[in-house]
């Protein structure tokens, strides 16, 4: 216990030495308090510098808050992902490149205890990163489009933070198994294209993990069919489990490639 104490310790310094405990939050509290300003502006700003010629109209859309809090699930899942695989690829395919895994390799820790701290550390992070953007968001929506009950944020908030653990077991996983660069090159086919791609042919299955942010938005606003979404994460929660299994053991089994 005492091992895994002082690797949290080393994981959470770490990242505050690289500043990612500062930048990342940063960048999605930015994007939440965007997001509800263009749509709530974006018709007057291009009225005023859009060039648009005179008697032309620029129809805009009526949003509600489901709505607004649903367009910035879309730009995390594009810009907040991205940021979430090249910001931690490195996690554990960094160190056994530049040296400082050997270090820890001679010392008496286990490599679940290893793993683990990673992959908390790193969900702490991301999790606090995402919450506290939709939390900055849900300000201005209030604020500038009513309401949106507490009870729908949170299950939303609960749906899509499950998604976003699933993304971070993934990457921590490949970081486990394979260089930097391929890390990040499977990573974002695994998450952002895989997304993409259920969402042009996933009409055809309703229990995978790449349909959590869809469920997510359903429990926003009409509800999900509850048997496939509750399916859905328990699926998704055994393959976390095993996306953890095969770090752990891909850690241990790639620790003779550290570079000494």
């Amino acid at each position: 216990m005492n091992g895994f104490n002082v690797l949290l310790k080393k994981e959470w310094r770490e990242y505050s030495r690289n500043y990612k405990l500062i930048w990342i939050p940063l960048v999605f509290i930015l994007f939440g308090v965007i997001e509800p300003l263009t749509n709530r502006y974006l018709p007057e700003i291009m009225e005023k510098v859009g060039n648009l010629p005179e008697g032309a109209e620029f129809p805009w859309p009526e949003f509600t808050g489901q709505d607004v809090f649903i367009s910035l699930m879309s730009q995390y899942q594009m810009i907040g992902l991205l940021i979430i695989i090249l910001g931690f690829m490195g996690a554990i395919s960094a160190e056994r490149k530049n040296g400082t895994a050997s270090l820890l390799y001679v010392r008496p820790l286990s490599f679940t205890s290893y793993f683990m701290s990673k992959w908390i550390t790193i969900n702490v992070i991301v999790l606090g990163s995402v919450w506290v953007g939709f939390g900055s968001s849900w300000y201005y929506i209030w604020a500038l489009f009513g309401k949106v009950p507490v009870q729908d944020v949170m299950v939303f908030l609960a749906v899509y933070s499950l998604w976003i653990v699933f993304v971070t077991s993934i990457v921590l996983a490949l970081s486990a198994s394979f260089s930097t660069g391929v890390t990040a090159a499977l990573g974002i086919v695994l998450t952002i294209i895989g997304s993409v791609l259920d969402s042009v042919i996933g009409q055809f299955w309703t229990i995978t993990p790449w349909k959590l942010p869809n469920y997510a938005a359903l429990m926003l606003t009409k509800g999900a069919d509850r048997t496939d979404f509750w399916l859905t994460v328990v699926l998704t929660a055994l393959l976390i489990g095993i996306l953890v299994i095969a770090g752990i053991l891909m850690s241990k089994r790639n620790a003779s490639k550290a570079t000494v």
